[in-house]
């Protein structure tokens, strides 16, 4: 298992480095149009070929793996930070003001995300900018993805509250603020590092699905979602380039979940 976490993190550094500079594998611009080739099949000009309008799919390619890959940890980053506010002030309260931001938590999942994300989404001007756009899916997507991880960091700190070493603490005269910031605090950053690492390939996919919906990210701005966009209505036995972005997400997704803290922090 360690060989196998060491070749995950090795293959994610290969394709964080190779979005980060694209130019190491070409020096063509992801919105380029080739009028004279549309469709092309792979060839030394064009290692993935062309889609419709004569991009450069490797192009295309890199640059919305670098989407992805920059916004969906800020996305997760996001969440991570609501949760431990949220559920973290919650578990450290307890009583009553517990039950009542638990309640509250309870309802937020109770409401169906996605479609809510779909309808904001949707709602946007269809002149949006790419930049603007890309900004706004992620920021939903962090802002909408908080309930479940509040739910686990709230556990912890309960039970950290509850704890021998809490209880020895406040006997010994350590204040609130000292007990929390000195013991509290860092035994909570591995859940919320491990909170981190599963929301991160869930926006990935979100972002995937919300792309594939037509609602994702504009163009002529690359996402993964906008890419997997072109699998439809394509012979993929003859075209099998095509599926490159959709094999390269499952790859990151997959080496993503086998780099996932070991440690079980699921209520």
């Amino acid at each position: 298992m360690k060989i196998a976490r060491m070749v995950a993190a090795i293959f994610l550094a290969i394709v964080a480095i190779s979005a980060a500079i694209p130019s190491l594998w070409t020096a063509k611009s992801y919105e380029e149009q080739f009028r004279s080739d549309p469709d092309a099949a792979p060839s030394t000009r064009f290692p993935l070929g062309t889609d419709g309008l004569g991009r450069d799919r490797v192009a295309r390619l890199l640059h919305g793996t670098r989407v992805s890959l920059a916004l969906a940890p800020a996305a997760a980053l996001l969440t991570c930070l609501a949760a431990a506010l949220i559920g973290g002030a919650a578990g450290f309260a307890g009583g009553g003001i517990e039950r009542l931001m638990l309640a509250s938590v309870d309802l937020f999942l109770s409401l169906p995300w996605l479609f809510l994300l779909l309808l904001v989404r949707a709602l946007l001007p269809l002149n949006t900018s790419p930049l603007v756009s890309a900004s706004v899916t992620f920021l939903m997507l962090g802002l909408l993805g908080w309930p479940a991880a509040a739910r686990v960091v709230n556990a912890a700190v309960r039970g950290l509250r509850e704890s021998d070493f809490a209880l020895q603490a406040r006997a010994s005269g350590c204040t609130t603020w000292k007990l929390f910031w000195r013991h509290f605090v860092p035994n909570l950053a591995p859940v919320l590092l491990a909170q981190f690492w599963i929301a991160v390939p869930v926006f990935i996919l979100a972002e995937a699905t919300l792309g594939m919906l037509g609602l994702g990210i504009s163009e002529p701005l690359p996402s993964w979602g906008s890419l997997l966009r072109d699998l439809e209505g394509t012979d993929l036995r003859s075209q099998p380039w095509v599926a490159a972005p959709a094999a390269l997400l499952a790859a990151v997704v997959g080496c993503l979940h086998l780099i996932l803290p070991r440690e079980d922090y699921s209520v």
